[in-house]
């Protein structure tokens, strides 16, 4: 009966391609090959097609954005005696990295593709930025080990990269605020990872995770949580940055959802702050507050809505753990901040004998061993806990220099669109750049090398700029207004 039905089947396909139109015939032949060509086409192009999507654009931007916290990624040619000793650690490529990549080709595109005339912004370039790179790497000719330096620099230019690309590419409110709000969800989401941490694990946790997760065994039995991020001051300092922001989002009158969402992160960030133990993030976050108050106060007049809020939050927080804070605050650190003097004078020799060029960018733990003296022979050998000294000791004072203008310059941006008194652009300027500024407090007592605040700081600094491009430009006038 199978083979019945096959012979059956076969022979109405034999009917049905014998009559006109259901066969191959030399006229049709042609098309077949245009239409298979064309897909050919249409299947090569489609990736390059995909990038130019303003939904893929974001898309990679929020990976961007949120990959500062999660940090996934794979290291090669890691280096652990080195790192032991405050080195960055080996040749990183991240998922940033390859977002970052997709940004700009999709860039690329788009500037292929307008075909049609009109009025363009001009790129923005920020010559200390480009400056401080050049400079990096000019360090690498005078490098004790290039290969460490090579590291350093990629993440330089990196960083600079996501820099540049948010800064001519966030050009309207909508776009400044969706990355706002991947800065705070991520904020978020890191928040609820430390707090789970500080609930669920001990001395004998052991975990295998995909990303990396971080907690330290600190004195008197203390947890102290990096979460995700990394090391605990590391976490603590990218907390700071963002709980000012989230604090300004309270001076603005966006939607609910927004300062719902702004609440969240002060109450949960807030709380992940406190178990980092850092504090010279508590400082900075202070610092950043008093600065949006006072800076509120003084432009709008009084209003005590906002302060009010900030001050019932910070309670709240300071209530349950006022012991641990206390004890943090007062009581015995087991020398953690006395052992940064030695590392302190131990930069100061070694600038003394390399002003100019310093040693190479990301060599300091490598050249210290010619500037040791007797103390370190049971001492704490490490980079120094300073980021400004670390830049001058691996860069020399032109490097630091650049460095200092990138940031101060950073602060006059966020402070002229503040300024502009614009309705939401402005109060949320006044928040980072008031993080900022706190998180340039901190650089004085640890040195912040590493990926995750290096791409943080330089991300917001990239905002910034967008937002005071997007308050200072005038308005679009209206093509009709000119009609009688």
């Amino acid at each position: 009966m199978r083979l019945e039905l096959a012979n059956e089947l076969s022979a109405r396909a034999g009917d049905y391609t014998s009559k006109p139109g259901w066969g191959v015939t030399p006229e049709t032949q042609p098309r077949l090959h245009t239409v298979g060509a064309n897909s050919l086409v249409v299947a090569l192009l489609s990736p390059f097609l995909a990038l130019a999507s303003r939904r893929v654009q974001q898309v990679l931007l929020a990976i961007v954005v949120l990959d500062v916290p999660i940090q996934l990624g794979r290291t090669f040619f890691l280096r652990p005696y080195e790192a032991d000793l405050g080195a960055i650690k080996g040749l990183t490529i991240s998922i940033t990295t390859l977002a970052i990549t997709g940004l700009y080709l999709s860039w690329f595109l788009r500037a292929l593709a307008a075909r049609i005339p009109r009025a363009r912004r001009s790129l923005h370039f920020n010559l200390p930025l480009l400056l401080y790179i050049a400079i990096s790497a000019f360090s690498m000719l005078i490098a004790q080990d290039v290969a460490l330096s090579s590291f350093e620099l990629f993440l330089l230019v990196e960083a600079s990269l996501v820099y540049f690309y948010v800064a001519n590419n966030i050009q309207t409110r909508e776009e400044a605020m969706f990355v706002v709000r991947m800065l705070l969800g991520g904020c978020l989401l890191e928040s609820l990872i430390m707090i789970i941490m500080q609930l669920t694990v001990t001395p004998s946790t052991q975990w295998d995770y995909a990303i990396h997760i971080i907690a330290e065994h600190g004195s008197g039995g203390r947890m102290r949580i990096g979460g995700t991020i990394g090391v605990p001051n590391v976490a603590a300092a990218y907390l700071s940055i963002l709980l000012a922001c989230a604090a300004a989002v309270l001076f603005t009158s966006t939607e609910r959802v927004h300062r719902w969402l702004a609440m969240s992160v002060l109450g949960f960030g807030g709380v992940a702050l406190i178990f980092t133990f850092s504090r010279g993030a508590w400082l900075a976050l202070i610092i950043a507050v008093f600065v949006i108050s006072f800076s509120v106060w003084f432009r709008r007049g009084l209003s005590l809505k906002g302060p009010i809020a900030l001050l019932v939050v910070g309670a709240l927080l300071y209530m349950p753990f006022h012991s641990l804070i206390s004890e943090r605050l007062f009581g015995d650190d087991k020398g953690s901040a006395e052992v940064r003097i030695p590392l302190m004078k131990l930069a100061y020799r070694m600038i003394a004998d390399n002003p100019v060029l310093g040693v190479g960018v990301n060599n300091f733990a490598v050249a210290m061993d010619r500037y040791l003296t007797p103390e370190f022979r049971h001492g704490w050998r490490f980079a120094v806990h300073n980021k400004y000294l670390l830049v001058l000791a691996e860069t020399g004072i032109g490097g630091l220099l650049a460095y200092l203008a990138f940031l101060l310059g950073t602060l006059r941006t966020g402070w002229k669109c503040w300024k502009l008194q614009v309705p939401l652009l402005s109060p949320l300027a006044l928040g980072l750049t008031a993080g900022i500024a706190g998180h340039m407090v901190h650089l004085t007592v640890d040195l912040f090398h590493v990926r995750p605040v290096q791409q943080l700081l330089w991300l917001v600094a990239g905002l910034l700029t967008a937002m005071y491009r997007i308050s200072a430009e005038p308005p679009t006038p209206d093509s009709l207004s000119a009609i009688p």
